[in-house]
């Protein structure tokens, strides 16, 4: 097709591919904010949700746990339940990432911004 023009054609398929992988990329940042990880503490008294963008969603308290000269273990454990959903959505964002680069053929862990 664009025999005579030397290295354009490869550039051209390559603006393709990159097209491609914007488009996917955008269908995965919206896959991203359905998919619901949910890290908890203190064996599950305390249950937060996030998106795997992130985004925390939902706070579960067990009742038990709310005791007034216990405040501060109660606020440790709130913020451990989200730090580990963010965790896990960073993880799963990760794991999607890597489903789909793997047909890109780009080098095994490189880092693509979002």
């Amino acid at each position: 097709m664009l025999k005579g023009l030397g290295g354009l054609g490869d550039m051209a398929g390559m603006m393709k591919k990159a097209q491609e992988m914007q488009t996917k990329m955008a269908e995965m940042q919206e896959e991203l904010s359905r998919i619901v990880v949910i890290g908890e503490s203190g064996a599950g008294l305390v249950r937060a949700r996030a998106t795997a963008k992130g985004e925390l969603t939902g706070l579960e308290i067990d009742p038990s746990i709310f005791v007034a000269s216990e405040k501060e273990v109660v606020e440790d454990l709130i913020l451990a339940a989200i730090k580990d959903a963010q965790g896990k959505a960073a993880e799963r964002s990760r794991a999607e990432l890597a489903k789909l680069t793997e047909g890109l053929g780009l080098p095994p862990g490189m880092q693509l911004p979002f």
